[in-house]
């Protein structure tokens, strides 16, 4: 074993981009809906449930997954969720050859969402072993292909829909996908037990912060850290979600966007949901995570306020898409300051439970947006309903921060 070579850990990086690209085509969902409901001939409305089911099942299966994840090691959870995911996609293909709702709704939210679930933290808690030195920066990198994959996967599927029809579509795009995924599962590994990369020395200027604790899952869930960064993500991700689904109503609104207009801006908001997720998490390698979140907060407390008030076009758009680096930098932030908060012994489990957070915010935010604004009639209310969740997260993270020096402070005296 100690002759063995070790394997380049930037081809892991590539590894974990590839398996990421290929879950985040979730994000091309909506370009799915209108060909897919006119097949079943029903509303958009009853298709969108089954991204919502394939949401709730990554947060769901993530959580439970987790700890089996840690225990199989990378290239054997990688594979799984290659042929969970690969299987989902093409079965949604055959679901709509039989003109079967129900089998579309099992095969691409059930099948395809545990598949998602399970290829989310899989590459990412070996990443974070694989780069003691540049935690933010590796994470980021994974996640931000899952940001990115709309822009790929999307024009792609509008073209296949075209070419081949919607039935052939899923079928390739499932391969393809399962291709992908199954080839960076072959070479994806964990590193040997305390992995320095070559050249760093952390006695020799070079620092590595030691992580706070180095427990597991069970015991992540009786520390109030847990719970504060549940509620952040939680908050981050609901308010997130919903400013998503505002965006094409408020630049019309506001801005007097044409539809068109609008539609194209939502492809650019996917351009900021990934270049958020690799800048915010490798500066918060500098920054401290902690910091990083607490700026996201008071930032967004800020501009959740003012957004709806502000008709001068250049700066709502700088404020919006800044807002939306802040929402898919938090994403890419969390694993690495979980390995902070809980060191890398059963990461991939925790950063599972802590996804439960996303499953339930892709149901809150629409609902909560949704809700506020028919009852309210008014885009300004509604935002500042959630520039209020922001300042609970606000608050939240400062008891973090407080939370990280007292622990740092019996560390330094034990």
């Amino acid at each position: 074993m100690g002759n063995k070579k070790l394997k380049n850990r930037w081809l892991m990086v590539v590894s974990a981009v590839s398996m990421h690209l290929s879950i985040g085509s979730v994000y091309a969902y909506s370009v799915m809906v209108k060909p897919v409901s006119e097949i079943f001939n029903v509303n958009g409305s009853v298709i969108n449930w089954a991204f919502k089911l394939a949401i709730l099942l990554l947060g769901f299966s993530a959580a439970f997954m987790g700890r089996w994840v840690e225990k199989v090691g990378p290239k054997k959870s990688g594979t799984v969720a290659g042929i969970f995911y690969g299987v989902g996609i093409i079965g949604s293909g055959l679901a709509i050859y039989l003109h079967s709702l129900p089998l579309f709704l099992f095969c691409y939210g059930v099948i395809g969402g545990i598949g998602l679930g399970i290829a989310y933290i899989t590459p990412v808690s070996t990443l974070v072993k694989w780069f003691p030195d540049k935690r933010g920066l590796a994470t980021g990198m994974a996640i931000m292909g899952f940001g990115f994959s709309a822009l790929i996967f999307g024009p792609l599927m509008q073209i296949l829909f075209e070419k081949v029809g919607v039935t052939y579509t899923f079928f390739i795009l499932g391969v393809v996908y399962l291709a992908m995924i199954l080839l960076a599962a072959s070479y994806i590994e964990r590193p040997p037990e305390n992995y320095l990369p070559h050249g760093f020395n952390p006695g020799e200027g070079a620092t590595l912060k030691k992580d706070l604790s180095n427990i597991d899952a069970k015991a992540a869930l009786k520390t109030a850290r847990f719970y504060y960064i549940w509620i952040m993500m939680f908050i981050n991700i609901t308010c997130g979600i919903a400013l998503i689904a505002a965006a094409s109503p408020m630049t019309q609104e506001k801005l007097g966007y044409t539809p068109l207009q609008a539609a194209a801006l939502v492809g650019v908001i996917g351009v900021f949901n990934g270049l958020g997720r690799i800048m915010w998490s490798s500066l918060s390698d500098y920054l401290g995570r902690s910091n990083t979140f607490i700026l996201f907060f008071s930032f967004q407390i800020l501009a959740y306020y003012f957004l709806p008030q502000i008709t001068i076009e250049i700066v709502f758009l700088v404020i919006l898409f800044t807002v939306i680096t802040m929402y898919g930098g938090g994403f890419a932030t969390l694993p690495a300051f979980l390995g902070d908060l809980f060191g890398t012994k059963q990461l991939g489990a925790i950063h599972g439970m802590v996804l439960t957070s996303w499953a339930l915010a892709g149901v809150a935010g629409p609902s909560i947006y949704d809700y506020v604004k028919e009852t309210t009639g008014s885009l300004t209310i509604t935002l500042q309903v959630f520039s209020a969740m922001f300042i609970i997260a606000w608050i939240i993270s400062l008891l973090m921060k407080r939370s990280i020096n007292k622990l740092k402070r019996s560390l330094n005296n034990a």
